[in-house]
């Protein structure tokens, strides 16, 4: 039998449940007012929810019923675990047998180098994502009973609906337009959304060494340069925004701000104030390009590639290998994250290009500034927004469809659907001459 390569089966079950999300979304049991949103818009809601980026066309608390609510928390939680490991998780649940096939391919959706162990992993990953979703939503509804005046019933569905958008990284929430800026002074709601983004952000992988080993000496170098990169991101990220913002931007904002660029989407800050402050546009977009970590709900080029380039140009100006905590960094590990990061760039740019040939108008109303915040939010799934994207036509909404799914699957992923090789490791019969070209 011919077999379907990996990358295309889990590209294909991303598409399938955007469209089943389309589907369910366009009825008109979805919106408040009993009409269709519409096909495009739809599709869009859908894939934004998929892809645990937080963009909307629509207001969710006042447009979407509850039924809609319902789908679109549904189609986050297959969006940030994935279908495959919840579709798995499930086959195991009723002792199923997972095939070889099976396990290859959780091992490319999980990142796996290899596939021991992978079924546990996969219950593992399940099991603690509930936990913690259910936890956060029990300690948000101190905060927000009070917003809906004890209303229990309300309050349950707002913050299992917030809970379930923190975890995943997807930014929606149901408080309104103004996201979560009136309550930039909640202690408890702003910590337990942080708290839950960056459990959400830094892997599943990382977690899990986390809660089997304990301790800093046995946790694998992955682990460690997540970890790392995670805390100084939040830390250096919250010291420049604050400072660079220094008169309107509260300490608590700061650090929220720095937390939630990185894929989440929530707000306590007006993003258009950013057209006054450009030192402070340019932090979130560079936190936002770097994103969550790897086998997360987050997206971006993610942090160990943003260490790997870091350390690479340390070291290579130093005319040393490079090495982290001791263990050396391979050479095709750093030649994967520069290619990332080339393809990264060439698809923002293209982007951008695209939104303005699309909609020419819309450069009358909106700066180039505020396409490429848009455009860098739909690709790293942070969902943050200056207020472009309900003005986008229907060609330019489908456009961030796909820039948003790139964003979620990753450009590797997209790429490797063409290495014909994935079942052998790679090799050449024809060996070439090595010549060299002048760099830089």
């Amino acid at each position: 039998m011919r077999k379907i390569h990996p990358y295309l089966q889990i590209i294909g079950t991303f598409v399938g449940v955007v469209l089943v999300g389309t589907l369910l979304l366009v009825l008109p049991i979805s919106s408040t007012n009993g009409r269709s949103l519409g096909f495009v818009d739809a599709l869009f809601m859908s894939t934004s929810c998929v892809c645990v980026t937080g963009l909307s066309v629509v207001t969710v608390s006042e447009q979407i019923s509850i039924f809609g609510k319902v789908v679109m928390a549904l189609l986050m939680e297959v969006g940030g675990l994935s279908f495959i490991t919840i579709a798995i998780f499930f086959f195991i649940v009723i002792r199923g047998k997972i095939g070889v096939s099976n396990r290859f391919l959780l091992r490319e959706a999980l990142n796996q180098s290899s596939v021991d162990g992978i079924a546990k992993l996969v219950i593992k990953i399940v099991i603690i994502s509930v936990s913690i979703q259910l936890v956060g939503a029990a300690i948000n509804m101190i905060p927000i009973m009070k917003m809906y005046n004890g209303d229990f019933w309300t309050s349950l569905g707002v913050s299992l609906f917030h809970s379930a958008a923190s975890f995943n990284n997807a930014g929606f929430d149901t408080f309104g337009d103004s996201s979560m800026i009136p309550y930039a002074d909640d202690l408890i709601l702003n910590f337990t959304t942080i708290f839950m983004i960056v459990i959400g952000g830094i892997g599943f992988v990382v977690i899990d060494d986390v809660v089997m080993h304990r301790r800093w000496s046995k946790f694998n170098l992955h682990t460690k340069i997540t970890l790392c990169t995670t805390a100084l991101l939040i830390i250096i990220g919250t010291l420049l925004i604050k400072f660079t913002d220094w008169e309107k931007m509260t300490w608590l904002q700061a650090l929220f701000t720095s937390v939630t660029s990185r894929t989440a989407g929530f707000t306590t800050y007006n993003m258009a104030d950013l057209t006054y402050h450009t030192a402070t546009y340019v932090v979130i977009i560079v936190l936002m390009i770097i994103g969550a970590s790897p086998c997360s709900t987050g997206g971006g080029i993610k942090t160990s590639t943003f260490a790997i380039l870091m350390l690479s140009i340390v070291y290579f100006g130093r005319g040393k290998k490079v090495r982290a905590f001791k263990r050396r960094i391979s050479d095709s590990l750093i030649f994967k994250a520069f290619v990332l990061l080339a393809i990264v760039f060439l698809i923002i740019f293209v982007g951008c290009f695209l939104v303005s040939i699309f909609q020419p108008e819309l450069n009358l109303n909106f700066s180039i500034e505020e396409i490429l915040f848009e455009v860098v939010s739909a690709f790293s799934t942070t969902g943050l927004s200056m207020g472009v994207t309900p003005f986008l036509n229907p060609a330019n909404r489908i456009l961030l469809c796909l820039i948003m799914l790139l964003g979620r699957l990753g450009p590797l992923t997209v790429i490797g659907v063409v290495n014909k090789n994935w079942l052998t490791a790679s090799s050449e019969d024809i060996q070439y001459v090595e010549e060299n070209v002048i760099i830089g």
